[in-house]
């Protein structure tokens, strides 16, 4: 940079030297004009001394985290090689104990049947999700991805939340069937007795049993429908317990408007 400017200010020097003579005054303003540019190309050499070792670094940073990237993309690589070689003796571990097991399966394929059929025929509570949970032991059992013994205790756990709704009071949210449409509401189940529902655009009802299946039945009687209000208003603030006027919505019996 400094032979650079030197070079530059020779140059100017010589074309000084080489020029008629105009006055002093002229000199001088020249002189300064010179002083000024070589400033300038002081100033221009020293950024772009500057920019170059900031390139540099930048490049050097950037070198770093490539390395950085490789290392961990080769460490990821290396752990889903070992995770995939633990999942295949897992599998093989189960396939084996499956076939020391075959015998169980028989009895898992009827309390399969005979949970899936409650479900089916009980109160319409979240009734596509407890049926996928029970496809899924199903599914599991088929391509011997557990062991009968694993289902058995799946199984065993789908019986006791069954058992668990037939007493649980509370307020949920589901899809609901209104006049052909599937509309997701608030629903408060009485045990496996009762379901009210209420949709976003305040129709409020029941569930009756209707020729094997159930359907939901809006209320528009004014003190019908203050009463299953009132019951949404106590299972939102925890009440469980106490007296409560509401309609007939057994649907062992069926209900009545």
């Amino acid at each position: 940079m400094t032979k650079h400017i030197k070079i530059f200010t020779i140059c100017m020097c010589l074309m000084i030297l080489l020029s008629p003579v105009s006055g002093l005054a002229d000199d001088a303003e020249m002189i300064k004009s010179i002083m000024a540019l070589r400033a300038d190309v002081e100033s221009l050499y020293t950024r772009i001394d500057e920019n170059k070792e900031k390139y540099k670094a930048q490049m050097k940073s950037l070198n770093l985290q490539i390395a950085d990237s490789d290392a961990q993309i080769n460490r990821i690589n290396t752990s889903i090689k070992l995770a995939d070689q633990e999942l295949e003796k897992i599998q093989d571990k189960i396939a084996n104990a499956a076939t020391d097991n075959i015998e169980l399966r028989p009895m898992l394929k009827d309390a399969l049947v005979l949970l899936e059929k409650n479900i089916r025929t009980g109160i319409p509570f979240k009734v596509p999700d407890r049926l996928a949970a029970l496809e899924k032991i199903e599914s599991d059992i088929e391509q011997e991805t557990i062991t009968n013994e694993r289902a058995l205790a799946l199984l065993w756990a789908s019986y006791e939340d069954n058992i668990r709704l037939t007493s649980e009071i509370g307020l949920f949210k589901q899809a609901v069937t209104i006049d052909g449409q599937n509309v997701l509401a608030q629903v408060a189940k009485i045990g496996s007795v009762m379901l009210f529902f209420a949709t976003p655009d305040d129709r409020l009802g029941y569930v009756v049993k209707d020729n094997g299946g159930y359907t939901y039945v809006t209320v528009n009687n004014k003190e019908k429908r203050e009463s299953i209000m009132a019951l949404f208003d106590a299972l939102g603030k925890q009440i469980r317990t106490g007296y409560f006027r509401i309609p007939n919505a057994l649907v062992l019996t069926g209900g009545a408007l």
